[in-house]
């Protein structure tokens, strides 16, 4: 009651006493109206203010005080409190700063590449009845923006603000991390607060602190290298001044505009003498294969008259790597690189009954390029859907050589860690979530080192013990193999399997619900989900809660046989969807894999293949998209990628 009462007067003050003094004492971005504090441990409310000043902090009928240090530092450290709220806060110097709306619950630090920081809206119409459900006050969400730092353990983010889940604020939101929340909070009914510091496309070494890189002396090598702000300022001028040339003479000489009387996305092109090529493809195998630089695709498409003059929706799956849209001429959306999904809207008015045409100039900067199989190509208009796949024309504007890749200095050890996880470090937290390792798998048996540093680096600079660390492991992606092979990604996933061992860590598998032609998935609920289920055992003691499938233990020969044990195996294995287990191969001595048998009797697995009359390994999903592998335990969870050799 003090408290609020002494906010009141001190908004009177603010609004009839303009003429204030200079405000001395400072918040982090962090501590600011509708935050999250974590409950049932002390808390830290710290910030900055004058040399040696006085700051006095009242919360809840109590008053606590200290003083800045030589540096303006200061701390204050509230007594636990259980999951509760809203509270306001008043903070007193010289000024004075009132928090407003504050919640004590778990917070949680969602981190790692594309897959963590994808948001919401770039799923939407995938989950649009949970969009327009998701009014909760008690999940709350704060974005870290997106900077790197080689010099200085940043102790604040440049900018930051608290939002709450409801229709409109969703759509920033993490969609892994808001179903993370969503499932927590209907489980707990605990506030959730989320610390969304994740970057596209970020290796691991990236996240690792200054001390922690000591280990591992090549990432720490070039640190040190781009502690150097004249060679990045070198380096980002080279990479711009190359990708503007490239783009200046594309565009001044593509055929589209030059060689025409119209352009070629005008209606009244006259494409007859056009090559024709198969929508979606990718250019491999087709006499558009190693071309880079821009080509027209044009097709003709009929608009029945239910759908003249409505307006619709394009949906052109994915284009490898850009794309610029006219249809019946008019520009409608682009793209400036290959991975989000392609839906553009057009206007009212704009299609008619009839003959109507679409026009797609693809940009290649360098490899493959294309229109990628396996999505959705069609034009949506109400009740109408005019398919888009099949022949279309298309002709070469202007072919260059390979665009050079851009250096990307963000993913360089060191720099997002001092700018994106340093500033978060006096923040108590619940734990960490993590999808992040595909960055990774050219290194991947480096990531079996890495990973478990860069968990034991946070863990050391949190200084709140063995936080619950659950992390994703990597899902299916590229084409699946006919033959059993290597893969890079298999031993990655080997490597998050191994992360087990550290105390703490849970992981959640997603072999069976990635895309084979898509790096960033649309199922992000049931990640979400999974990582839930983890953390119900590992950060809220329910141990007897079956919350991941089936773990590879040990094995033993029998004869031509090889008989496999398992942990999770909760109410017992399936082979789900079939009666017949997949995706497992068999090697004898020469270290030769093939398909093998395999069934399941007593909750183990006995796995043989008829031409292995001595076998001494085996391997399940070993593969970068290891499709149609079907290990379950009865609760519905999948099996995580194993092999039992060590080649």
């Amino acid at each position: 009651m003090k408290v609020m009462l002494r906010i009141i007067l001190i908004n009177l003050y603010f609004i009839f006493y303009p003429y204030i003094a200079d405000s001395q004492v400072r918040l982090p971005k962090l501590i600011s109206d509708g935050m999250i504090l974590q409950r049932d441990v002390e808390t830290k409310i710290w910030g900055w203010a004058a040399k040696n000043e006085k700051i006095s902090l009242e919360f809840s009928d109590s008053t606590y005080s200290t003083e800045a240090d030589s540096q303006g530092n200061w701390e204050i450290i509230l007594p636990a409190i259980k999951a509760s709220g809203p509270y306001s806060m008043l903070i007193s110097a010289s000024n004075s700063i009132v928090i407003r709306d504050i919640l004590f619950g778990d917070v949680w630090i969602c981190s790692g590449q594309s897959n963590m920081e994808l948001p919401m809206r770039r799923v939407s119409w995938v989950y649009g009845n949970d969009i327009a459900n998701s009014e909760n006050d008690n999940i709350r969400y704060f974005y870290v923006p997106r900077k790197y730092d080689f010099n200085t353990a940043q102790n604040d983010l440049q900018y930051g603000a608290w939002k709450k889940a409801n229709p409109e604020n969703i759509l920033d939101f993490a969609a892994v991390a808001y179903f993370f929340a969503k499932e927590l909070y209907g489980q707990n009914k605990i506030p959730i607060g989320l610390i969304n510091s994740a970057l596209g496309g970020s290796p691991a070494e990236a996240w690792i602190s200054e001390e922690g890189l000591k280990q591992f002396p090549e990432h720490d090598n070039e640190a040190q290298k781009f502690k150097d702000s004249l060679l990045i300022k070198k380096i980002e001028n080279e990479d711009a001044l190359r990708s503007n040339n490239w783009y200046k003479v594309l565009n001044k000489n593509d055929l589209a505009y030059t060689k025409s009387k119209r352009p070629w996305y005008h209606p009244q092109v006259e494409t007859s003498g056009w090559s024709t090529i198969m929508v979606p493809g990718y250019w491999k195998n087709t006499p558009l294969e190693n071309v880079n630089g821009s080509v027209w695709y044009r097709k003709s498409f009929n608009v029945p008259k239910s759908a003249s003059g409505k307006a619709a929706l394009l949906i052109l799956g994915r284009i490898v790597d850009a794309d610029s849209v006219f249809v019946n001429g008019v520009f409608v959306g682009a793209t400036s690189y290959q991975y989000p999904p392609r839906r553009y809207k057009i206007p009212g008015g704009l299609l008619k009954e009839g003959k109507n045409n679409i026009t797609v100039r693809v940009i290649s900067n360098s490899g493959d390029a294309g229109f990628v199989p396996d999505k959705k190509y069609e034009i949506v208009a109400d009740e109408d859907t005019i398919s888009l796949v099949g022949e279309w024309r298309y002709r070469i504007g202007y072919r260059m050589e390979a665009l050079q890749s851009q250096t990307f200095i963000r993913f360089k050890p060191l720099g997002l860690y001092n700018a994106m996880i340093a500033p978060l470090l006096n923040f108590r937290i619940n734990g960490v979530i993590w999808y992040q390792g595909e960055s990774n798998t050219e290194r991947a048996k480096e990531y079996a080192t890495l990973f478990p540093a860069l968990i034991k680096d946070w863990r050391k600079n949190w200084q709140q013990g063995d936080f619950p660390f659950l992390f994703v492991q990597l899902a299916n992606f590229m084409e699946a193999k006919k033959q059993p092979t290597e893969s890079n990604w298999a031993l990655l996933r080997e490597a998050q399997l191994k992360t087990l061992s550290l105390p703490n860590t849970g992981m959640a598998v997603t072999i069976d619900i990635g895309e084979w032609n898509d790096i960033h998935p649309l199922n992000k609920k049931d990640v979400g989900k999974r990582l839930a289920l983890e953390a119900q055992r590992v950060a809220y003691q329910q141990n007897n809660l079956v919350s991941a499938g089936p773990i590879y233990e040990s094995m033993k020969i029998d004869g031509g046989k090889i008989i496999l044990s398992f942990k999770n195996v909760g109410a017992g294995l399936q082979a789900k969807g079939n009666n017949k287990l997949n995706n497992f191969a068999i090697a004898g001595k020469d270290k030769n894999f093939v398909w093998a048998e395999a069934k399941i009797e007593n909750d183990k697995i006995i796995v043989w293949a008829k031409n292995i009359k001595k076998p001494v390994a085996v391997r399940y999903a070993w593969a970068d998209n290891p499709a149609g592998a079907n290990l379950y335990n009865m609760e519905g969870l999948p099996a995580s990628p194993f092999r039992t050799d060590d080649w």
